[in-house]
């Protein structure tokens, strides 16, 4: 009998755990819409009698406000100035976001994060390095690490080039095997560097220590 309940109250669990997301997202959803629309019926009440309103003119209102915001500080040097005040500034950077788009036109990667440990990357650049203001041979690539399972938000890694791996998988494969191998590849394809001989392209490749396809070109 004891197992029975037991049995009920993890099913029980299972449905309170489910459904609690989802009521902490309608009570904010409720909060926020009846905070634009308490906002917005007091700005509209400046220019039009009260007799006049009706519910829900505040809520337009306040996401007209806010859809206006965003295509000026999209499409103006708004952002650029807001950028630069403290505390704000952080939240209104002016680079390039990193989107599921970006990615599928970068080059997947993997490289090693540590000496025992292998991650999957995209290549963003290369960069060479100067030693003492004087040229040298030595060029790191910039890889874009992601933050599993928000891919858009990740950290950029500096690497050395024998670090790393290129893979021939588009980069749609890669993001479904990332997303907790939503779907796999059939394999692994790595690829040179286009300036690398084969010999040492294939010790690296070993070096990896990952059962995997070597394609060509």
């Amino acid at each position: 009998m004891s197992k029975f309940f037991k049995n009920q109250f993890t099913i029980l669990l299972f449905g309170f755990v489910f459904w609690l997301p989802i009521a902490v997202l309608i009570v904010i959803l409720v909060f926020l819409f009846g905070s634009l629309e308490n906002m917005g019926e007091a700005i509209l009440q400046v220019f039009i009698p009260a007799r006049y309103l009706h519910e829900g003119f505040g809520v337009i209102l306040g996401i007209l406000i806010i859809y206006v915001t965003g295509i000026i500080l999209k499409s103006t040097r708004v952002r650029q100035v807001l950028s630069k005040i403290p505390l704000i500034g952080p939240f209104l950077g002016a680079g390039e976001m990193m989107t599921v788009d970006r990615l599928l036109h970068l080059t997947p990667c993997l490289f090693l994060l540590s000496p025992t440990c292998i991650a999957y990357g995209w290549i963003l650049s290369e960069q060479k390095v100067k030693v003492k203001e004087i040229s040298s041979n030595i060029t790191l690539v910039n890889i874009y690490y992601p933050t599993v399972p928000a891919l858009v938000t990740g950290e950029v890694l500096p690497m050395r080039r024998d670090m790393i791996i290129r893979l021939g998988n588009s980069s749609r494969e890669i993001i479904d095997l990332l997303l907790y191998s939503l779907r796999n590849p059939k394999e692994i394809k790595y690829l040179p560097w286009e300036d690398e001989s084969t010999e040492d392209f294939e010790n690296r490749a070993r070096a990896f220590g990952l059962n995997s396809k070597i394609a060509n070109g």
